[in-house]
């Protein structure tokens, strides 16, 4: 599967940002996708992640209650709502997909990755 991930920006601390993943390739609905980031000098690390229908979704801590992932899959896409950013989620942000959820926080696990898009939170 191919993934293309947009939406990334400059904001200031307390903005939100919405990311999107496009997905062509093979059917998008049959798998999980995720997102995950990779700040400078840092390992990248799990964001967020759905499963095939949206009816399950996993956040990291830091994220939880301010981030909302969702996906339509008549659009073939994943979206990444981010509501009051800090200058702590500055990170290249990178969607995923993979068959399942097993060890969905760990990067390996993820089969097919988009190119990156920054987000820059400043304070």
């Amino acid at each position: 599967v191919q993934l293309q991930a947009c939406g990334g920006g400059l904001v200031q601390a307390g903005d939100s940002l919405r990311l999107s993943c496009a997905a062509s390739g093979r059917t998008f609905s049959d798998d999980a996708m995720g997102w995950f980031r990779q700040a400078p000098g840092k390992e990248r690390e799990f964001v967020a992640a759905i499963n095939w229908s949206g009816s399950r979704t996993y956040y990291t801590d830091s994220v939880k209650g301010r981030f909302t992932i969702s996906r339509d899959n008549a659009k073939n896409t994943v979206y990444l709502q981010m509501n009051s950013l800090k200058p702590d989620d500055t990170a290249v942000y990178y969607c995923a997909a993979a068959d399942n959820l097993m060890r969905y926080m760990e990067a390996t696990k993820w089969g097919s990755w988009g190119q990156g898009t920054q987000v820059t939170v400043s304070s």
